[in-house]
């Protein structure tokens, strides 16, 4: 079976040559055209099974590949896991960097040679794959664990009462774990969850989770507020 990628891309000659070249090798592309009809794609899939893998431009029409790949990152479950390769014409290392500092696997710059996209795409899905096979259910940082299948929590070994909607959000943040998230990107991932408006609640439900988690909660040492943008969760162990 085919492993199917999405490429977001402008030009739809490039993307066309890409899709061409890359099915040789077994590889379906799945195109769109700009960042908000990519992001659309991952969040709604009607029953379609996800890509495996992004091939994201840096310079879109609209939202740029930047702005995508944030908005990748804070989407809910295993889409924010998804590899992302990011192609770019620009010549300054930054944007490089930046791409990197907020998520995306790799580059590529452009014009760039099909045979090494090939070789980056395949290493790609091969540490996406080892990766997977060594994910687990439980997430553990010090005595703190999150079943996600049993949707529980427990601290030192002792059960923490969450309300579903608090265990989502906590979920959202263990797995984006020591990335700092504003409250919109918070409300992004949870969407589509059947849960309720967040807006600035979402301060009070992150309040109860640290009275449930934390062993002070006025002084918290997992989840923590980022004056101006939001919080983050923290990788330290107890």
């Amino acid at each position: 079976m085919s492993s199917q990628l999405l490429m977001i891309e402008d030009d739809a000659r490039l993307a066309q040559m890409v899709g061409d070249y890359l099915a040789q090798s077994g590889l379906q592309v799945l195109h769109r055209g700009d960042g908000e009809s990519g992001l659309q794609r991952l969040q709604n899939p009607e029953g379609a099974p996800l890509p495996e893998l992004v091939i994201l431009d840096l310079m879109l029409p609209g939202i740029d590949g930047l702005e995508v790949c944030r908005r990748i990152r804070a989407l809910p479950g295993s889409v924010a896991r998804i590899p992302i390769l990011m192609l770019t014409a620009k010549g300054d290392a930054m944007d490089r960097v930046i791409g990197l500092e907020i998520g995306a696997d790799d580059y590529l710059p452009k014009p760039f040679e099909p045979r090494e996209l090939l070789a980056r795409i395949r290493a790609l899905l091969r540490r996406r794959e080892a990766g997977s096979a060594q994910a687990e259910h439980v997430m553990r940082f010090g005595q703190l664990e999150i079943d996600r299948d049993a949707r529980t929590v427990s601290v030192a070994g002792q059960p923490a009462e969450l309300t579903s909607y608090q265990f989502d959000l906590l979920v959202t943040m263990a797995e984006r774990a020591g990335r700092v998230l504003s409250r919109e990107q918070i409300m992004e991932a949870v969407r589509g969850r059947e849960l309720e408006a967040f807006d600035r609640s979402i301060d009070v439900h992150m309040g109860r989770i640290r009275a449930a988690i934390e062993a002070d909660p006025k002084n918290p040492r997992r989840i923590l507020t980022v004056r101006g943008v939001g919080y983050v969760f923290a990788k330290q162990q107890d």
